[in-house]
């Protein structure tokens, strides 16, 4: 079983209240940005989750934090909490999967990470740069939000921007619509326990939100 859903469980135990047994268990809202340099070449991606309320608690529960009266982390708190989480599990897969021209481009492991509370729901931002910088112009880039055993549902709701650069380029989202088929996986899916994974692998990526940029 993979560390990030024993943090889950075990947290929500500890709540001694367990979210629906539907798959997936954990829903977690976001987006991603992306970081271009003046030549048009991409050089990272900058990611943002954005928990639910009731993860939230049961997250810094895990790490015996709680919010403080005006809603948010003591500073002491906010910045255990991201040396905390940038531990990254062994198997941690991305989130944000980036494909250019049909290519899959190769990441460097998370950096940067940092944590706020946002009405009561926790944010994580992070860095992801490429191995090898991408240029963009003429080119189709696209990424798929989703973790792979769809333990984790990931949700683009932040509109995509790029940063460090005021290089031209058209970003659209396409979020994920099920049809018959999909609503029939996931009714299969929603039997499974948290403890149990999807035999189809890479099963989050069937039902990903999706980013498509094109640069001049």
């Amino acid at each position: 079983m993979g560390a990030l859903r024993v943090l889950a469980i075990t947290a929500a135990l500890s709540f001694g209240v367990l979210q629906a047994k539907a798959h997936p268990h954990v829903f977690v809202d976001g987006g991603v940005d992306f970081v271009v340099d003046d030549d048009g070449s991409l050089t990272a991606l900058k990611v943002t989750w954005l928990y639910d309320a009731f993860e939230t608690l049961y997250i810094l529960s895990s790490h015996e934090m709680s919010l403080n009266a005006s809603g948010g982390l003591d500073e002491k708190d906010r910045r255990r909490l991201v040396q905390l989480r940038s531990d990254w599990p062994d198997d941690f897969d991305g989130s944000a999967h980036l494909m250019v021209d049909g290519s899959p481009i190769q990441m460097k492991w998370p950096s940067d990470l940092d944590a706020t509370v946002i009405d009561g729901r926790l944010q994580l931002t992070f860095m992801r740069q490429l191995e090898t910088e991408v240029d963009l112009s003429g080119t189709l880039a696209e990424v798929a939000f989703y973790e792979s055993t769809y333990f984790f549902a990931f949700s683009i709701t932040n509109t995509p921007e790029v940063l460090g650069s005021s290089v031209d380029c058209d970003m659209t989202v396409r979020h994920f619509e099920p049809d018959e088929s999909d609503t029939e996986l996931q009714e299969a899916l929603a039997k499974l326990s948290r403890e149990e994974t999807p035999e189809i692998a890479q099963v989050g990526e069937l039902f990903a939100d999706r980013i498509f940029v094109q640069c001049v």
